[in-house]
């Protein structure tokens, strides 16, 4: 009996022994679970193939529960079309390189055919809030935050869970932001006032003005705390439109008046020098353009790998072309109409038409587009609802650019000094020695290409076409005018503070409207100031 008793406690104690060594492997197994839960996701992505729907969707289930990242893989190659299952019931991933295998244990080749799971609309809705779910609680802050993004553009009920679940476990402010968004814009459809209440909160505080509409719908509910919720997001989304349409408009004005700066700034100079009325000027920026054109189907044409220079090479190219139009000008017509401003007038409008109908012969009736390199497609976006566009970020710098380089002509270099000599007068400056009629020519041809190098500009931001410089010739003599007859500083203010008041104006009184109230601000100016903001001195004042 003793040697029983003996034997049954030796028994019990080798028992327990090996119950703690199996809950200490048991346990190890939880801990590394998923370094070894292949088979499983395996077994789950095979199933994708299945013909019953409801074996796909439970499938779609499981390997969202799982929360790997493989899984996550795996349904994004789904949802795309890009997963293959083979004979086996191993799943592949087809890429620009091949077919990868999902799992490392997996052959590395197919064995047999291939199969491409289909994903229709049962299957697409049990698809979708699985990704979210995998996305938002994915460990990657930027696969999480593209997540929210895309779930607060198009939030579905299918999604609601998962992202009240994310929402409860977000930490990172920024994807919490447009989490919350998505959730507010379900709870705005609830039927518990209270939910309401809280998404017209979560939307104001999101700043999103793109909901406006469905606020206001919220201001005749039947609730008062919802009403009054709504009725304080309606009022704080109003205020931030009117900002965002103001620094829009503000953008635009700038744009604007940097075209106009180029438009006119050449103009500012013969007109302020040689009291040329010049209509063939607006031609000059459409030469500029066709100019551009030009060199951007020779960089097509000859070499299609450095095609996005062509922008570097056509700026040289346009202010040459358009300085020796305008010398030949100033050579051939204008030196003989000196003193005779009508004349002149008629003479360059004629100029003008036979510039027009010159560039429709050689290039045909019809606009042309001149495409923007690449380094200047796109834009960025400032505020919600406001883009600014490289092209019209480049517009800008650039006529900042152009207008260094006239003041530099103008007060730096032996020709502008002659320049402004003859403009403060001209009989003065031709008995110290000046040739007066060799510096009309060469402020003449500058001016010119001034214009070409807008014509460049205007290429940037729309179409190409033989009366381009039609719509600008108008505005040019405003902004000269506006500013005072030869001053730089004149010509950057009118074409600048034009420029944005005609963006402003432009949503209220309308395009055509807004240019007569500008026209007509002009006229009272100018008789109130006939010398424009900056007064002009010596000959120019004296014929003024």
């Amino acid at each position: 009996m003793e040697t029983m008793r003996r034997f049954g406690r030796s028994f019990g104690r080798a028992l327990r022994v090996r119950r703690s060594v199996l809950l200490f492997v048991l346990a190890l197994v939880g801990v590394s679970a998923p370094a070894w839960a292949g088979p499983v996701l395996s077994e789950d992505v095979s199933k994708l193939g299945a013909p019953d729907t409801v074996a796909v969707q439970k499938a779609i289930e499981h390997l969202r529960d799982t929360g790997d990242p493989k899984a996550l893989e795996v349904l994004t190659a789904f949802e795309d079309g890009n997963l293959r299952i083979d004979a086996e019931g191993n799943a592949y991933i087809k890429s620009a390189s091949g077919m990868k295998p999902v799992l490392d244990s997996a052959p590395a080749a197919p064995q047999g055919k291939l199969e491409t799971p289909a994903v229709d609309n049962t299957v697409r809705r049990a698809l979708s809030p699985a990704l979210a779910a995998l996305k938002l609680t994915s460990p990657n802050k930027t696969v999480r935050l593209a997540a929210a993004q895309e779930l607060s553009k198009r939030p579905s009920e299918e999604v609601e869970g998962t992202l009240r679940k994310a929402l409860a476990a977000e930490k990172d402010p920024e994807v919490k932001q447009f989490v919350t968004l998505a959730v507010g814009q379900l709870d705005i459809t609830s039927k518990d006032a209270a939910k309401r209440a809280s998404g017209v909160k979560a939307i104001a505080d999101s700043g999103d003005v793109s909901f406006q509409t469905d606020i206001e719908r919220l201001t005749t509910d039947p609730d008062p705390a919802v009403r009054d919720a709504a009725n304080s997001a309606l009022g704080s989304i109003k205020t931030k439109v009117v900002l965002i349409n103001t620094t829009g408009h503000i953008f635009y004005g700038i744009s604007l008046g940097s075209v106009l700066l180029l438009a006119s700034l050449g103009l500012a100079i013969t007109f302020g020098l040689m009291r040329i009325i010049n209509m063939a000027h607006g031609e000059m920026l459409m030469l500029g353009a066709y100019t551009t054109f030009s060199v951007q189907n020779f960089f097509v044409k000859n070499l299609p790998a450095s095609k996005d220079l062509y922008l570097l090479a056509a700026i040289p190219a346009a202010f040459l072309v358009t300085f020796l139009v305008g010398v030949l000008l100033e050579r051939t017509v204008i030196r003989f109409l000196y003193g005779r401003s009508l004349e002149t007038l008629l003479a360059t409008w004629g100029i003008s038409l036979i510039l027009i109908q010159t560039v429709r012969m050689l290039y045909g009736a019809q606009n042309v587009a001149v495409e923007n390199p690449a380094y200047l497609s796109g834009g960025f976006t400032l505020v919600q609802g406001v883009v600014l566009t490289y092209s019209r970020l480049a517009v800008i710098f650039f006529s900042v650019a152009v207008m260094t380089f006239a003041w530099f002509v103008m007060n730096k270099t032996k020709l502008g000094l002659e320049v402004r000599a003859v403009i403060a007068n001209r009989e003065m400056a031709a008995s110290v020695g000046i040739a007066t009629r060799r510096v009309d020519m060469y402020t003449f041809g500058i001016g010119s290409g001034i214009a070409g190098l807008g014509g460049v500009a205007l290429s940037q931001l729309g179409n190409v076409g033989p009366e381009l410089g039609q719509g600008y010739i108008v505005d040019s003599f405003m902004v000269v005018v506006l500013g005072g007859v030869g001053k730089l500083a004149g010509t950057v203010a009118g074409a600048f503070g034009l420029g944005i008041v005609n963006k402003l104006l432009e949503p209220a009184a309308g395009a055509v409207l807004g240019k007569i109230v500008i026209l007509g601000f002009i006229i009272l100016f100018v008789q109130k100031r006939p010398q424009g903001i900056f007064a002009p001195k010596g000959r120019a004042a004296e014929v003024m």
